[in-house]
């Protein structure tokens, strides 16, 4: 167990605090490139901050404070012109840098020197990359969005998926070094709520396996796999066959995808999943011309938390952990060798950024950020030359085992709308509803 100062220093997000100063080193993922299309101005809040993201005309970024520093009007309500942001309540335009460039009224009097350089709102950087915008919140020189293999892959049908979650940051994230949790959250779970009277557990974990690297840690377990069960089975993922990665500060890869927990605040988190599927060999690029994204519900009608499917599962246990996970009370057990250790390498970062250090996982280097390696070994699926059609409809096939309910939708995650859904599948050749068996 923690003490309530260390549960604070792990939790506490806003600036200030040790591990919003550490968060504030990295860039993270806030909202998909699309979303952005039409609607140019989205409100947000991160690292306990409230912002409004713009797309400018041409098709770049400005993030800035949410409220303008004239009479503290929202900017959320403003629009675009040009790389700017107008406020609606009395015009002032601001730029990129923050600088207000133009106060309608004031600026009437000519004066030598004019109101407006005396007036400034506070800005951050925002790009797009791999369709996604990403904020960062940091001192200067921003690093580099990590290249990470995945997004050089371009043999596939990308979807971006979102949901919004009333919880810490940090017990989602803990979620990504907690292996056996899927024998019990996912395999038996689903086992037991689909055939409550007779239950056919999963293989048992008979060990787990972590791996530290320059981005994070590599994460694998053991199965007893004596048969194979009716119920959907947790795998054998070890490190040289599969596995999956906590990324560095906040992300989990697991080969099809990489999944952000970014911190709203303190008390809310945005799951943010980048979703790749590599198209079979018997069919031509998709070319994407935009990236979709969709929201996932995390309630259901009556209020309920939804466990319908794997990443809904995780969100309820995450949810049923309270706002902030009360980790002075916990007792850690030997299948948390994970968390035990991501918590170190917290911590010691944190120590890092007082010293005035980089963290880890920070890239500055544009030549070894041309693509850099994961070390798991899934590209026998998700590489960018696709798989054959056998193999590709075998596997979605079983997997689709994972849901809940009859929803012919994505299959880790509820609520798919059914435009993303026929994309997918004319992208991948299957029938509508594919599998119908």
């Amino acid at each position: 167990m923690l003490s309530e100062a260390k549960n604070q220093m792990l939790t506490r997000v806003g600036p200030g605090t040790p591990m919003g100063e550490l968060l504030r080193r990295y860039w993270h993922p806030v909202a998909a490139v699309s979303e952005l299309a039409h609607k140019r101005v989205k409100p947000l809040r991160l690292l306990g901050e409230d912002l409004v993201l713009y797309r400018t005309e041409d098709d770049g970024y400005g993030l800035v404070r949410r409220r303008c520093p004239h009479r503290g009007a929202d900017l959320g309500q403003g629009w675009v012109e040009g790389a700017s942001l107008r406020c609606s309540y009395h015009g002032w335009l601001f730029d990129q840098a923050g600088a207000c460039v133009e106060q309608p009224y004031e600026d009437l009097a000519g004066a030598a020197s004019p109101f407006r350089d005396k007036v400034k709102v506070d800005a951050y950087q925002a790009v797009g990359f791999a369709g996604l915008v990403w904020a960062y919140l940091g001192p200067a020189p921003a690093p580099l969005i990590p290249m990470f293999e995945p997004f050089t892959w371009n043999r596939g049908f990308v979807q971006i998926i979102l949901a919004e979650l009333p919880c810490n940051w940090l017990q989602c994230h803990e979620n990504a070094v907690d292996p056996v949790h899927f024998e019990w959250r996912h395999t038996n779970y689903v086992a037991r709520e689909a055939n409550p009277d007779d239950p056919e557990r999963g293989p048992r974990h008979s060990g787990i396996e972590f791996r530290e690297f320059e981005f994070g840690i590599a994460v694998a377990r053991q199965a007893e796999m004596a048969r194979i069960p009716s119920a959907p089975v947790a795998p054998t993922s070890r490190l040289e066959e599969s596995g999956v990665a906590c990324l560095w500060p906040n992300a989990l890869y697991v080969g099809s995808s990489i999944e952000w927990r970014v911190p709203v605040d303190d008390t809310h988190t945005l799951n943010l999943v980048w979703h790749y599927s590599a198209i079979p060999t018997d069919m031509p690029e998709t070319g994407q011309s935009e990236i979709p994204y969709w929201y996932g519900p995390v309630f259901d009608a009556d209020g309920e938390v939804l466990t319908s499917h794997i990443q809904n599962q995780d969100f309820a246990a995450w949810l049923g952990q309270g706002e902030i996970a009360d980790r002075t009370a916990e007792h850690l057990g030997r299948s948390d060798e994970g968390i035990i250790l991501l918590r170190k390498r917290l911590f010691t970062d944190m120590e890092r950024v007082a010293r005035g250090e980089d963290p880890q996982g920070i890239v500055r280097d544009p030549e070894a950020n041309r693509c850099i390696g994961l070390p798991l070994d899934v590209h026998q699926v998700y590489n960018s030359e696709g798989s054959d059609r056998a193999f590709f409809e075998e596997r979605l096939r079983r997997v689709f085992n994972w849901r809940l309910s009859d929803d012919p939708s994505y299959i880790p995650q509820a609520g798919q709308p059914e435009a993303v859904r026929r994309a997918f599948e004319k992208a991948m050749g299957l029938p509508e509803n594919f599998p119908t068996d």
